[in-house]
């Protein structure tokens, strides 16, 4: 059989979205024997249809045609996705990071593949990227219109591109998107590839596409400050070697401690620390801490020192002890903590240092501890302090020894979140 996609037109196409609108997505592929599509959708009237599945299922309207199968033809941007969009309907591309995961989203900025100045990287993708996370964070609309885009990254990437950057945010956007870390929408046709110059800008400006993060990249870094510690601090380690990055997280309120705060509603569904599986208690800690000792770097005598511009180690550490505590003062010799908890569903615990920085002590959480307000004012102010202090150095050294066990001998093992290759439909 000879399959000639350019016979297909804009009456098989709407004739194989109003059987899908009838059948629903389900029975629709099951119908034509497609699998749901993971890149590629065509898009109408808001709704996302599976766009290889639509082109087999048009086939079969034209005179004397039978519906494709999978197999007979390719669902790819130069097939079946460019058949769509020349008859004039928006197709997007929507691999994103599918189910929201910290693992998923740190591993797609693990393999971004960004323009390099000489041998080291340029900063366009990360600067974008920091800038999305911190609207995030706070809360801020997801999509923006080009020209709003286009203006904030604009003035971002000429005052923060250390390394030659041209203020041009078509670029890091195109190549995000090609990554599935950013959508576009409001668009007909296919996106090009982030390559050429008057192309590219010419295509915003006819276009003029509202864009931003993929909704479950922006729900993740709005509620969990897990996953956007972990995004700066991936994006920094590898894009900032050499750099001062701290201007631009200054700007951005990504250097604040209030980066590695859940957002309100995360604590509705999950308390801090109130973990049933102890592995998973143990994975989130441990994770805490890797955090807290990517802030700092060991010099010639193996001592540990603090890296110059780490906002986020402290911040890191206390949530990790946080989260260790499950939600109780750890002095075990503790006479009643608060039952009362903050406006935020927090527990009422100050975090401390056990021993002092100035006498050799670590923004570690091996040497910090949670305690409630009468514990904490002991420990500093009670006659018993220093022997609650060899106390307390103990339990915290002993807990987090058997975290680090924990996780070492339960958790899974496995490829990780992420790193699936998915096909073109």
């Amino acid at each position: 059989m000879v399959v000639a996609l350019s016979d297909i037109g804009r009456t098989e196409i709407d004739q194989a979205l109003a059987e899908c609108d009838r059948l629903g997505r389900d029975s629709f592929l099951a119908q034509y024997d497609f699998q749901p599509a993971k890149t590629y959708f065509l898009v109408k009237d808001g709704r996302h249809y599976d766009s290889k599945a639509v082109v087999g299922a048009a086939h079969g309207f034209l005179p004397g045609q039978r519906p494709l199968a999978p197999n007979e033809f390719s669902g790819g941007r130069d097939h079946a996705v460019k058949l769509l969009a020349d008859r004039g309907y928006q197709v997007v591309r929507l691999a994103a990071i599918g189910e929201p995961t910290v693992d998923g989203l740190v591993e797609r900025v693990r393999v971004l593949a960004p323009d390099r100045a000489s041998s080291e990287p340029r900063l366009y993708q990360p600067i974008t990227l920091l800038w999305a996370a911190a609207r995030a964070m706070r809360g801020e609309q997801r999509l923006l219109s080009w020209e709003e885009t286009y203006e904030a990254l604009t003035d971002l990437l000429r005052r923060h591109g250390l390394r030659g950057e041209r203020p041009r945010p078509d670029y890091p956007v195109l190549a995000l998107y090609q990554a599935g870390l950013w959508t576009l929408e409001g668009h007909s046709g296919v996106v090009p590839v982030a390559h050429g110059d008057a192309k590219l800008r010419r295509w915003f400006e006819e276009h003029q596409p509202t864009g931003g993060l993929p909704t479950a990249a922006y729900e993740l870094l709005r509620v969990s400050g897990l996953a956007r510690a972990s995004l700066i601090d991936t994006l920094t380690d590898r894009f900032f070697t050499g750099l001062d990055e701290s201007w631009l997280l200054r700007e951005l309120r990504l250097d604040l401690e209030t980066v590695v705060e859940d957002a309100e509603d995360a604590y509705e569904k999950q308390q801090l620390g109130g973990q049933d599986d102890p592995v998973v208690t143990a994975a989130q800690y441990l994770r805490w801490c890797q955090l807290a000792e990517n802030r700092e770097a060991a010099d010639g005598s193996g001592r540990r020192e603090e890296r110059r511009n780490s906002p986020l180690r402290l911040p890191a550490a206390r949530r990790a002890v946080l989260w260790r505590s499950g939600d109780h003062c750890e002095n075990p010799r503790c006479t009643g903590e608060p039952q009362d908890r903050t406006d935020r569903g927090l527990p009422i615990l100050d975090v401390d240092h056990i021993e002092d920085l100035a006498q050799g002590g670590r923004d570690h959480p091996s040497q910090m501890i949670a305690l409630c307000p009468n514990c904490h004012a002991t420990k500093t102010r009670g006659r018993s302090r220093h022997e609650l202090k060899e106390l307390l150095l103990r339990v915290a050294a002993e807990r987090h020894q058997r975290l680090q066990r924990l996780d070492r001998t339960g958790r899974s093992t496995g490829v990780p979140e992420g790193t699936e290759v998915v096909s073109d439909a």
